[in-house]
């Protein structure tokens, strides 16, 4: 029972992460990794394809060997969640603006102390 539903969350990780390469606000390798994760547990062959693609491939077996982001990747994430804390504070304002600060705060100190 559990390998359908993990192979189900892999092909909609998937199509997530491929929107994601599109779309500036939606991250693609989280999903990417996500997948890989699922496809582990159900489709090895489709977890390998992800590892090996050129593009996807690097941030995702740098994760799986030792949990390490790049200082692009770093980079990228704190800025666009930056950006998320600013579109916040003009549109909604105050006290909504705490709540993606606080996630910022935690999650980007988490993120900078991930390997390289």
């Amino acid at each position: 029972m559990r390998r359908p539903l993990y192979l189900a969350g892999g092909v909609i990780s998937v199509a997530l992460g491929t929107l994601g390469a599109f779309l500036p606000l939606l991250p693609t390798v989280p999903f990417m990794l996500l997948a890989a994760f699922c496809f582990a547990r159900s489709n090895p062959a489709w977890e390998q394809r992800l590892l090996d693609h050129p593009r996807y491939g690097p941030p995702l077996r740098d994760w799986k060997t030792r949990r390490a982001i790049s200082r692009k990747g770093k980079i990228a994430a704190l800025v666009a969640m930056a950006f998320g804390v600013v579109l916040t504070a003009v549109t909604a304002g105050w006290p909504w603006v705490l709540i993606p600060a606080g996630t910022m705060g935690i999650m980007g100190a988490w993120i900078w102390t991930r390997a390289e």
